[in-house]
């Protein structure tokens, strides 16, 4: 008897999971305005070097301060004059010719900045630009490594003290950590700000996702993460408005983070995972929350069930498991090893790209509150999109749009200059086909792993996820040595990952691999015959479901009544991944 079963008895999606959702869906909201808030906060204006000689104390004559000037415009943003032997005395003509062909070019130390679109931001605020300008781009990335970090504690402290406990330390302190961000005196306190503020929202958002999960029977559990991804979309283009209308960094940071204080309110509505619960033979309190769910859904829930399931766990709790896999078994088999180096790759390059174009839409020369809407609206046809072609086949629709993506990131190259419209579009066909590649490719990973080492398999891709995003803001500094280089770098490593997808099997309609030899023998069965394969992948498990639905089911036949293995979303690696 599974969990599910216990499920099936008290409703699978009735009222009180629905309820649940909302409260898990609702953080999704607002964890966009923290992933996106660099974009605004962090935004570089048009800058040029605030010289000296313009101060009118310093008692240079007219005419010096005239040639200065004109001398000035073959300078660039980052430079300026020593004039240190020009103040205070009166000059000649030929005495300033003289002095043009002996001025001394020296670093800026001072700017002047266009307040135009932002009145500050953290570029403004510690002049980061010129020689510090790479700092900017380091900050993203050290949030990312936050993020990574939290991946690793929050999946360890969730199994040990419950989702519960994670989710409502974790989205109140948003609050606490944003509001110290705001109130940074430099940027170094900013910067471990960010990645506290990376550490605990991978924490709530992950186990937001799971607690829903959990509560949700088999039929129903692509709805955490359709609901969650939506809220997500709306939460990016929401971002837009918010920032057009508070332009200052400060009070933008403080208006993203005081949400967090509303999740207070969390103590009071969110359960505990049952799943959890009994898994860790806490049965007493599963019993509980299982009798509540069952009234609000309108069911009843049998005594006997929840006390033949406690027996079961504890009987399978004596049992030594036949074999303990490793990291390892992703490629210690020839099958596995192929498939595992192209996930990792999939996945490496889905978050590289999907961030560094939404990190360099202040680079296309559009409106960028403008940019930031279209490319939050343009992941609803990518998901709609996606949703169409599940049932189809999942090798295809991968290949297609991380074709798209990178074929419109490379088209941007032919562009003229002056033509900043035709690239933003192109941009966002760039951001469509990286989109609905990241929403397929959750569901297309998990079906290639079997399900021995599927959660392995997941997490290890999820690792190579994180460096696609610690790197994707540094990818964007090669845009001051060449204003195409980011575009470049996207549109091959994307075409290169469609070009890979070749190697994979189609999985759509497919039983799911149970052990590794089961994944090995597939491969070579398909290769001959596909129907042949058909019959033959499914004699060592009986009454395991087709995966038609676009559903992965992760749950062995023999496993545990309360097994509670994690479950990680796309969307949730999309919502945290800067």
């Amino acid at each position: 008897m599974h969990f599910d079963d216990i499920l099936a008895e008290i409703g699978q999606f009735g009222k009180y999971q629905m309820i649940l959702l909302v409260w898990t869906a609702t953080p999704s909201f607002f964890s966009a305005f923290n992933m996106l808030a660099a974009i605004f906060t962090g935004a570089t204006p048009q800058y040029k070097c605030h010289h000296i000689w313009e101060n009118s104390d310093l008692g240079l004559s007219n005419l010096t301060t005239d040639l200065l000037r004109n001398l000035s415009l073959n300078l660039d943003a980052c430079s300026t004059f020593d004039i240190g032997n020009l103040q205070h005395s009166g000059h000649t003509v030929m005495d300033l010719e003289t002095i043009s062909r002996n001025l001394t070019k020296v670093t800026c130390a001072k700017w002047d900045y266009a307040t135009d679109v932002f009145k500050s931001t953290i570029v403004t605020e510690w002049d980061l630009v010129c020689d510090k300008h790479s700092l900017n781009s380091v900050g993203s990335s050290i949030y990312m490594l936050g993020v990574l970090t939290g991946g690793v504690l929050s999946g360890v402290l969730a199994d040990k003290y419950g989702r519960r406990i994670i989710i409502l330390v974790c989205l109140p302190l948003q609050a606490v950590i944003g509001l110290i961000t705001a109130y940074a005196p430099n940027f170094y306190v900013y910067v471990i700000m960010r990645y506290l503020m990376g550490t605990i929202i991978l924490g709530a958002a992950i186990n937001t996702f799971t607690l829903a999960t959990e509560w949700i029977g088999p039929k129903y559990r692509m709805f955490p993460a359709i609901i969650k991804n939506s809220m997500f979309t709306f939460g990016y283009m929401a971002m837009a408005g918010i920032a057009y209308f508070i332009r200052d960094w400060r009070n933008l940071q403080i208006a993203l983070s005081m949400q967090g204080i509303l999740f207070i309110s969390y103590i009071w509505l969110l359960p505990e995972s049952a799943r959890w619960l009994l898994a860790n033979n806490r049965t007493t309190e599963a019993i509980e929350l299982l009798k509540k769910a069952a009234r609000r859904n309108g069911k009843s829930l049998p005594q006997t069930v929840l006390q033949n399931a406690a027996k079961e766990q504890a009987d399978m709790g004596t049992k030594k498991p036949e074999r303990n896999y490793s990291m390892l078994d992703l490629v210690r088999t020839p099958e596995m090893r192929k498939r595992s180096f192209v996930a990792f790759y999939m996945w490496f390059v889905n978050v590289l790209v999907y961030y560094g174009l939404s990190l360099g839409i202040s680079d296309f020369g559009v409106n960028i509150y403008i940019t930031q809407l279209i490319f939050g609206f343009v992941e609803i046809p990518a998901n709609l999109t996606i949703a169409f072609c599940l049932p189809y086949s999942r090798r295809i629709p991968q290949m297609a749009f991380l074709a798209v993506g990178g074929v419109a990131c490379l088209l941007t190259l032919v562009v003229p200059e002056g033509h900043p419209n035709v690239v933003t579009g192109l941009a966002v066909a760039g951001k469509f086909g990286i989109s609905a590649s990241f929403d397929m490719i959750y569901l297309y990973t998990a079906e290639i792993f079997p399900t021995v080492i599927r959660q392995r398999g997941m997490g290890a891709s999820n690792m190579f996820s994180r460096i696609g995003g610690v790197m994707a803001p540094m990818i964007n500094l090669f845009r001051l040595y060449s204003s195409v280089a980011p575009m470049i770098i996207f549109g091959c490593v994307s075409l290169i990952g469609s070009a890979l997808c070749i190697l994979l099997p189609e999985t759509a309609g497919q039983s799911l691999p149970e052990t590794i030899e089961d994944a090995e023998n597939w491969s070579k069965r398909q290769i001959r015959n596909l129907k042949q394969q058909e019959d033959k992948v499914t004699p060592f498990y009986e009454d395991i479901e087709q995966n038609t639905d676009g559903t992965v089911h992760l749950e062995e036949k023999e496993a545990p009544v309360f097994d509670s293995s994690p479950v990680i979303s796309t969307d949730i690696i999309k919502q945290t991944a800067l």
